[in-house]
């Protein structure tokens, strides 16, 4: 079924499209992961059926090893458009949303060590979970946004969109001028430092204020 979210505030959908993800786009987060700061942005993408709302569970597959929160923000797309500059990108977005990017480390570990795709690890069923989104009206600057992530009320992760290499205008121009945007394409725009284990019976709840809120459960499938 092609995943639809809720507009905050109204009675308007988004059926999401494709999901397209940035790679360590926070400087601490790339050193916590051993690397260095990209020179470019690393994109990779998420399949719509991965993404499942507020209220609904991540399941982990038996033998999948460690599974990780990051706690992103989300930008949805609004019209269909190709490139994009920096200055005009804001106008092409509908809204965001909290966006949790689910990842089987272990199994992302390895690819990356034999230098294959990472789709597996991150484009499993419900690997990302989405909030319901916030018009872009009330969200005048994706630039100074607050991100915390809980899990079982204890805080994992807390940032602030002002620390992404590349901001979200950056962000729509570079990816616009290499493939098309569409209407429901969500930009996951990276995540800051502190991504940890989640288990099964945990409770995942993550904020941006100004924008909203998500809590999921973790269940072995």
């Amino acid at each position: 079924m092609t995943p639809e979210l809720k507009i905050a505030g109204g009675d308007g959908t988004v059926t999401v499209g494709k999901v397209i993800c940035l790679g360590r786009n926070y400087r601490a987060h790339a050193r916590e992961m051993g690397v260095a700061p990209p020179r470019e942005p690393v994109l990779f993408m998420k399949p719509a059926s991965s993404v499942i709302g507020d209220g609904d569970d991540i399941m982990i597959l038996p033998g999948t090893g460690e599974v990780h929160h990051e706690v992103e923000l989300g930008v949805v797309i609004g019209e269909r458009c190709h490139d994009v500059p920096a200055s005009e990108a804001l106008g092409k977005v509908r809204g965001y949303t909290v966006l949790i990017d689910v990842t089987a480390r272990d199994i992302q570990s390895a690819a990356k060590k034999a230098g294959l795709p990472w789709t597996l690890a991150k484009g499993m069923d419900t690997y990302c979970p989405m909030s319901d989104v916030a018009p872009a009206s009330s969200v005048p600057d994706p630039g100074g946004l607050e991100l915390r992530i809980t899990v079982n009320g204890e805080t994992r992760q807390k940032g602030n969109t002002a620390d992404m290499i590349w901001s979200v205008p950056e962000l729509v121009e570079y990816i616009s001028h290499r493939m098309t945007l569409e209407p429901g394409d969500v930009i996951a725009t990276g995540t800051p430092e502190g991504v940890s284990r989640i288990l099964p019976g945990d409770t995942v709840e993550a904020v941006i204020p100004g924008v909203g809120s998500l809590k999921v459960g973790v269940k072995e499938k």
